[in-house]
Parts: C-alpha cells; structure tokens; sequence
C-alpha cells in the first residue's frame, strides 16, 4: 500500500504562487508515475499534471500550461507542483496520485493510490 502526503496549500491573491509537494512511502511499484488533480466545489475532479519516472514525459491540462510546473525528486520520493499566476478559478482541493510505470494517463482510472488533498484558495 501506498501513502501520500500532500502540503504547500494554502490562501494566495490572484497572481501569486504557491509550490505543492507530495511525498510517497510505502510499497510504490517501479517507475511509477506521479500526478496531480484537483477538485473544486460542485465540480468532478480533473487532471492537472503527470510527470513519468525520469522526468522525460510530462503533460499538462490546457488551463495550466505555462502557468504550472510538475517535477519530482526521486531520492525523496517527492513530486511538486509549482505554480504560478494563480487565478481565482484554480481554488480547489489539490490532490497527488500514483500510477504504475508505463504511459502517462491523464484519467483519474490511471492512478491507483491518492493523497488527501490540500486546500488551495486563490482569492481574486
């Protein structure tokens, strides 16, 4: 079984930034991939960014490119999310997730393991 931890959220003015971290322990399979969702009030959670084992494969939903950053510390088992020019429509709960090795899916049925999420309010 696969733990995650989530932190790094909190309340920022739009245009600021904020830098997410999530750090896995426990049995994660090899290579496994690493992503992170989010989930606003009323609305299904949805994909905001993967990032392969080595780092060489990475996608990014629409509404977060060029905003939003993914990248991970396998030494530490950590992936972060930085991101920038935060918006009042990025308020949501933040979660990690991990998937076994292989492609980087964007589907919430890719990712097996999930964090508790962290709150993320950007006030406009």
């Amino acid at each position: 079984q696969v733990q995650l931890v989530e932190s790094g959220g909190g309340l920022v003015q739009a245009g600021g930034s904020l830098r997410l971290s999530c750090t896995a322990s426990g049995r994660t399979t090899s290579n496994y991939v690493m992503g992170w969702f989010r989930q606003a009030p009323g609305k299904e959670r949805e994909f905001v960014a993967v990032i392969n084992w080595s780092g060489g494969r990475i996608s990014y939903a629409e509404s977060v490119k060029g905003r939003f950053t993914i990248s991970r510390d396998n030494a530490k088992n950590t992936v972060y999310l930085q991101m920038n020019s935060l918006k009042h429509e990025d308020t949501a709960v933040y979660y990690c997730a991990t998937a076994p090795g292989g492609g980087v899916g964007t589907m919430t049925t890719d990712f097996r393991s999930w964090g508790q999420g962290t709150q993320v309010n950007v006030s406009s």
